[in-house]
């Protein structure tokens, strides 16, 4: 029943006349109104379930905005079906099934609303229905904001969604509203999600935040353009375009995103113009699939907070960046996978922790007119296939100002390198490359270094005070033609080079031609030691990193261990501090127990420890196996183990089934090599690396035996137990924490019966197989729910026993 009255003011001719006065409901002052009356609503709170079929005014009393509320106990509280203007009221939905507001035909204009409800969708627009709606607010942290679909359209001007379950706006099946001036925060779904073909979103000037989730999301064929916008504070990548979107930003700022600040796939076109991407967690752009794109015009993209590339390209995709601005980063920009492509013009890398530039597995990357400053490494070409062209570019301060591995052949073109520290352009591995007219001056090391086996070809380049000298050509196959330098001569393009290069000139390389990274986004690149934006990296405190080890799932004695050596090396700093002897304290580790019982974790937290205790320089950790110590043939081991030790210079060398080395039927195996070369790197440079080799325990007792150093350079072995089925179970729980899902009544049980009856033969991976079995809940959960017509919180949160994964 109504609290309240109606009062309806007709505005039309005489006849009508009877229409004016008071009405006890709203139906009824409805039902007598027409078009272009006006009716203002007493304060009061309305039961009713109101439809709108005339152009009339609907309204609250003036200055008592908030005051007239309409909350029926059931369905759609307001429905619209005509070009009505509705102001001032508070509209409360109590069912979950239905809208609070619903708009399905004419160009209504609806201002200052207040829409409250736990149901699907706050506001639904829908078919025929062009809405202009102003500084509105929605609330709906059981659903969806607002949703237009089914071909709607509509202006959105200065509305907020101030909660929502779901998405905050969801626009899908043909629909093309605009959004002016709004603000979404504090949903759980897409801040913004563009869904299906002929689907369009047009947003000027709105803010998208707080959001537990992607920030904007599009897919399938739809296209979005976002003017003078933002996306900030997301849980999941800030924005996403998938399976043909498309998307044009133009002065927008997307920033502070724990993930992806935008990851597009699947021939999916994204257009940047003067915007801005910052403070993200892995990529700033990540570019996946054949036919996705990239263009980007006069943007920055800046100050990572993670470990990855500021731009990935990968699986043939392209990317344009033209006059950009890429710094504070820890490598600016990496292609990968053939037909994979990159093309930079005019625009500017700077400050960047390990590689520029970095082209792989046959990518291909184009720069004209760039400049690159203080970089570990301005280029990197690194394998068999993968090239491109630098024209014009200029590389300052550098570590290396490029590097060319393992087969690759790129054009390099009237380039110069300024102040590198230790080569302006290193090859080796049988790199290859044409450089013209390339120039390096004022170097610490080489200007051009190239290595034995490397058919490589220069023309008319030049160096100049250079401190090791201008070329160095160890090998036969360089072809030098028109070169100078003012501090040392280049060898004919005729004359043979030495065919053997001695310990002296190895010892002389620069040390860049470690194993490859996993070329994965979930990877962080490991680049050559000794880039000073990298020692000079903030370090957590001994008591900061202990804690992050304790708070570790079991390994009780592991960490009682490592606590006895910081404790003892804490010591005996303070004693020598005082003046007193202090105690040897043997730094190298033995670590073994089965595979996923956290040995790398542990390395890498033991590495950061040394390193704020001032023992490492870095702290950073290395991690190698047989395959990157052991070569093909007589020689190559010993090269691979000493670059391995170098990468490794200040912080620690972690060796994974270190065992590997010293097989038991040897032969002619150069594995033993590999542990001699090791030995006696641990004795050269005792303080400068610390070598941490791990393993199943049996085969690591085996490995101590080998080499009659090995054992004594190893005082101290730490073994890691196989984690318990209730630590298992911990390890479930936190990473359903960190991905916002939840253990539902009983699956807890569930999970402790599973892992107590779960095989442990070799393949079972301990801490991995909890995370295995996590994820394969999560695919299950998905697969259960996603064919819910509605959708609760709880439904896309809750993990039940029946998620379980089937025993092997």
């Amino acid at each position: 029943m109504a609290q309240g009255t109606v009062q309806v003011t007709h505005t039309g001719t005489s006849r009508w006349r009877r229409r004016t006065g008071e009405y006890a409901s709203l139906a009824a002052a409805l039902e007598a109104a027409a078009d272009g009356d006006i009716l203002t609503v007493s304060p009061g709170t309305y039961r009713e379930n109101l439809v709108v079929r005339c152009a009339v005014t609907l309204r609250g009393p003036d200055g008592a905005a908030g005051s007239v509320r309409i909350a029926p106990s059931e369905g759609v509280p307001l429905t619209i079906r005509a070009s009505a203007t509705v102001r001032d009221l508070h509209v409360e939905g109590q069912d979950t099934a239905a809208p609070a507001l619903l708009i399905e035909d004419g160009t209504p204009e609806l201002t200052d609303l207040r829409i409250v409800t736990r149901s699907a969708a706050g506001v639904e627009v829908r078919g025929a229905a062009r809405p202009t709606v102003r500084r509105c607010t929605v609330d709906n942290p059981a659903g969806v904001g607002i949703a237009v679909l089914d071909g709607a359209g509509g202006v959105f001007e200065e509305c907020e969604v101030v909660a929502a379950g779901q998405s905050g706006v969801s626009v899908h099946g043909g629909a093309h509203p605009r959004l002016e001036r709004c603000r979404v925060h504090h949903a759980s779904g897409a801040g913004l999600s563009i869904t299906g073909e002929s689907t369009a979103l047009e947003a000027i000037g709105c803010e998208v935040y707080e959001i537990k989730g992607t920030g904007v999301q599009i897919a399938s064929r739809a296209t979005a353009h976002l003017t003078e916008s933002s996306v900030h504070r997301t849980s999941a990548d800030g924005v996403t375009l998938d399976t043909d979107a498309v998307l044009t930003l133009s002065d927008c700022d997307i920033h502070d995103i724990p993930e992806n600040a935008v990851d597009l796939r699947s021939r999916s076109v994204l257009t940047l113009t003067r915007s801005t991407v910052r403070r993200f967690g892995r990529n700033g752009l990540s570019v996946w699939d054949p036919g996705t794109r990239v263009d980007a015009n006069q943007c920055e993209i800046h100050d990572s907070t993670g470990d990855y590339p500021a731009v990935w390209v990968s699986d043939g995709a392209t990317a344009v960046l033209d006059s950009c601005r890429v710094h504070d980063v820890p490598d600016a920009l990496f292609v990968l996978d053939r037909g994979s492509r990159a093309d930079v013009v005019d625009s500017d890398l700077a400050q960047v922790r390990n590689t520029a530039v970095s082209v792989s597995d046959g990518a291909t990357a184009q720069l004209d007119d760039c400049r690159i400053r203080e970089a570990s490494t301005g280029a990197w070409f690194r394998d068999h296939g993968s090239g491109g062209t630098l024209n014009n570019c200029t590389i300052d301060k550098a570590q290396t100002g490029v590097i060319v591995t393992k087969g690759a052949d790129p054009s390099i073109e009237r380039c110069t390198v300024t102040s590198p520290v230790e080569a302006g352009f290193y090859v080796s591995a049988e790199g290859r490359g044409t450089f013209h007219a390339c120039r390096v001056t004022d170097s610490s090391g080489y200007g051009f270094h190239v290595t034995d086996g490397c058919r490589t070809t220069l023309m008319r380049c030049r160096t100049e005070r250079c401190a090791r000298g201008g070329y160095e050509f160890p090998g036969e196959g360089v072809r030098a033609e028109d070169c100078t330098s003012d501090a040392s001569g280049v060898p004919a393009a005729t004359a043979p080079a030495p065919a053997v290069v001695t310990t002296a000139q190895s010892q002389r390389s620069p040390g860049l031609l470690g194993e490859l990274p996993a070329h994965h986004p979930a990877a962080p690149v490991q680049e050559p030691a000794g880039s000073d934006a990298v020692r000079s990296a903030p370090v957590r405190t001994p008591d900061d990193v202990l804690s992050a080890l304790d708070d570790l799932v079991g390994l009780d004695s592991v960490k009682r261990e490592v606590r006895t050596l910081t404790n003892m090396i804490e010591v005996g700093r303070r004693r020598q501090e005082a003046g007193l002897k202090a105690a040897s304290v043997r730094r190298h580790l033995v670590f073994t127990g089965s595979p996923g019982t956290g040995k790398t974790t542990v390395a890498r937290l033991y590495g950061e420890i040394l390193a704020s205790l001032g023992v490492l320089e870095r702290g950073h950790l290395v991690e190698v196996s047989r395959v990157d110590l052991v070569g093909e043939h007589i020689g190559s081991t010993a090269i691979r183990t000493q670059e391995a030790f170098d990468r490794a210079r200040g912080g620690v060398l972690f060796i994974d089934e270190a065992y590997a080395l010293s097989p038991e039927d040897s032969g002619r195996d150069f594995g033993r090599e590999a542990i001699d070369t090791l030995v006696k790197l641990m004795e050269d440079h005792r303080d400068a690396v610390v070598v941490i080799v791990a393993g199943y325990t049996t085969e690591m007792e085996r490995f101590l035996t080998v080499n009659p150093g090995v054992a004594s350079r190893f005082s101290r072995t730490i073994t890691f137990s196989d984690y318990m089925p209730d630590e298992l179970l911990r390890i479930v729980e936190q990473q359903a924490e960190e991905h916002e899902y939840r253990l539902g009544e009983g699956t807890g049980e569930a999970l402790l019966k599973y892992f107590t009856a779960l095989p442990k033969g070799a393949a079972f991976g301990n801490g991995r197989t909890a995370r295995q079995t996590f994820e394969s809940m999560v695919e299950r959960h998905a697969g259960r729910v996603a064919g819910f017509a509605e959708m609760s919180t709880d439904d896309l949160t809750l993990l039940v026993p029946d998620d379980l994964p089937e025993l092997p």
